[in-house]
């Protein structure tokens, strides 16, 4: 038997052999997901204590424009349906805020935490509660933003920086004890 697509066969037998060696399915999420750039300027809400840093979520305004036909004057419609004049509209546009801005800021691990050791843990605790897909690497990548991001959102923050909260609850950040 001769085989008549031998590139075929080989692309069959790649994709047989990455799925043995468990490779994941592209996680197509971290492709939307934006760059982080990190400021290295002291950025806090008002009243942050010293030595702490923080993240900043913000959520457009969401707005949405509505048009109306409004009756300037009625059709006239003979007894027996015969219109002797149709009616007259005008449009009005107006736009209605629907949801305001809102700026959220949430405490997150000090860059002196984020070593490729936490990384690499942060990237195995999100793998083992489903939220990771890729290669144990010690990389801040897209797909681990995403992940990040997938882990929060539920918990009502849809930010791609980490929280301490959310580091606490990995169990990567140890809890500060209530003197």
């Amino acid at each position: 038997m001769t085989l008549r697509f031998p590139f075929l066969a080989a692309l069959a037998g790649l994709t047989l052999a990455a799925c043995e060696d468990g490779m994941m399915t592209p996680d197509l999420a971290a492709l939307n997901e934006p760059d982080v750039v990190r400021t290295t300027s002291a950025i806090a809400p008002p009243g942050a204590k010293p030595g702490t840093c923080w993240g900043r979520s913000v959520t457009p305004a969401v707005i949405e424009t509505v048009t109306e036909q409004i009756l300037v004057q009625p059709a006239e419609v003979l007894a027996d349906g015969t219109v002797i004049s149709p009616g007259v509209y005008r449009s009005e546009t107006q736009q209605r805020i629907v949801r305001e801005r809102r700026e959220t800021w949430f405490e997150t691990p000090c860059d002196d935490v984020w070593t490729e050791e936490f990384t690499a843990t942060l990237q195995r605790a999100l793998k083992v509660r489903g939220h990771y897909t890729g290669a144990i690497t010690g990389e801040m990548d897209k797909r681990t933003r995403a992940a990040i991001r997938r882990y929060q959102e539920p918990q009502g923050l849809n930010s791609s920086i980490l929280s301490l909260a959310a580091a606490r609850q990995l169990g990567l950040v140890a809890v500060a004890r209530e003197e």
